[in-house]
């Protein structure tokens, strides 16, 4: 069984892919979206989703840090709920709260990357770690 993690943002989704057996998370790649276009990557997603042959994504949900839902929050239930439907694949939402302060962390304490690299990977690792998240709870 596949899992894949989302890291939905306003301009980017990141992505990661668990293992066949679903104990680790892998970060795979970014794709570029834009909202007001409507153009959300599902060709790209589509792509991998058939690589992959995942059975079900697990999106996170930056909610604040009191529990409450803001725009960012259903913008990535709007993203799942077109995903169930084009993909015909359940969808978890996976509460996201600091994944990618951490990943940013991480990115800077252990590897030393600069601000600009940095940008260029954060939302893989966010949904590597959403993902983890996920795995760690439920396997």
């Amino acid at each position: 069984m596949r899992i894949m993690g989302l890291d939905v943002g306003s301009k980017t989704v990141g992505i990661a892919i668990s293992d066949p057996l679903g104990f680790t998370a892998q970060g795979l790649e970014i794709i570029k979206i834009d909202e007001e276009k409507k153009d959300f990557g599902f060709g790209r997603l589509r792509q991998l989703v058939e690589h992959y042959k995942v059975d079900k994504f697990v999106v996170g949900l930056p909610k604040n840090m009191n529990n409450t839902s803001g725009p960012r929050v259903e913008a990535s239930k709007d993203y799942g709920e077109k995903i169930e439907k084009i993909f015909n694949i359940p969808v978890i939402y996976q509460d996201e709260r600091l994944t990618t302060v951490e990943a940013e962390r991480m990115l800077i304490e252990q590897a030393d990357i600069s601000r600009g690299k940095r940008k260029k990977v954060i939302d893989k690792l966010a949904a590597q770690l959403i993902l983890q998240n996920y795995l760690d709870k439920t396997y």
